[in-house]
């Protein structure tokens, strides 16, 4: 009997478990069985809570096809939300270690639970080797790509995973389950790729879709709001050092570009918690 519990960041839902006191054999296939939405639990993907000889806890995270990523922003608010309402780690600022190193997560409370925490995601990494992305120069700003039989142009940034931003007019029209997987597994991206669709609505405001690799659409993308923000600064839509509003189909996340460092804000959520038989 596998005790759990179901929470969102921005509709980023996922299955969260305690490993402090167990290990969880075979994370991989339990992702696939779990996150299943009609023979399931239902979820994005499956998150293990693990003890860490170097931070507060660790982060697993598994997505629906059973790989596991190295960071999930909307994923890790709620870790620190988890062990803080739980008695785990009662601080107001959570480290927490991750397959992309340790972050610093700092918790907003209400009534002695936590209702939002904004994440310290470290420096975004623009170099197409470190990302990776097949692709010529030390960046690739709105660099032209071919999928499908039409160009696009792409703004690569890896934030703990690989992420190619794509500014269009509208993207509420995208056919996303053909065109996702286009990006997903083109051949510049050797390790996949998250793809973020974005319009621009002013100078402080973006509205993003995202196929996310591993995931296909999801309603919200921590690390790919980050990603949309820095492509938005590069190409020259916003501002370095501002906040920038994220509208995403489950929610909204506030992104901090700077030189140093990419702030992110947003809200975590449990929807409730269970047992099930495995």
């Amino acid at each position: 009997m596998l005790e759990f519990t179901k929470m969102h960041g921005c509709g980023n839902d996922y299955i969260y478990i305690n490993c402090f006191e167990r290990e969880i054999e075979s994370p991989e296939k339990l992702a696939v069985t779990l996150s299943d939405r009609h023979f399931g639990i239902g979820g994005d993907g499956i998150v293990l809570i693990c003890r860490s000889s170097i931070a507060d806890a660790k982060m697993r995270m598994f997505n629906l096809d059973g790989s596991e990523g190295k960071m999930c922003g909307n994923a890790i608010r709620c870790v620190a939300k988890y062990l803080y309402d739980n008695g785990l780690c009662i601080k107001d600022r959570i480290k927490i270690e991750t397959l992309s190193g340790i972050k610093t997560l700092d918790v907003n409370t209400e009534n002695g639970f936590v209702t939002s925490v904004k994440v310290d995601m470290g420096r975004a990494e623009l170099d197409p080797s470190k990302i990776p992305v097949l692709l010529p120069g030390d960046r690739v700003i709105n660099a032209p790509l071919k999928v499908r039989n039409q160009t696009y142009g792409i703004t690569c940034v890896s934030m703990g995973n690989p992420h190619a931003v794509v500014f269009l007019d509208d993207v509420d029209s995208l056919n996303l389950t053909e065109l996702g997987p286009c990006f997903e597994n083109h051949e510049v991206f050797p390790e996949r790729v998250n793809t973020e669709f974005v319009r621009v609505i002013d100078r402080n405001t973006l509205k993003m879709r995202v196929w996310e690799r591993g995931s296909g659409e999801t309603l919200a993308c921590g690390t790919g709001a980050c990603a949309a923000a820095v492509a938005s600064v590069l190409n020259g839509y916003c501002n370095k050092g501002e906040d920038i509003r994220v509208l995403l189909a489950g929610g909204e996340l506030i992104i901090n570009y700077t030189d140093d460092r990419v702030l992110m804000t947003g809200g975590c959520v449990k929807v409730f918690e269970g047992v099930i038989e495995i």
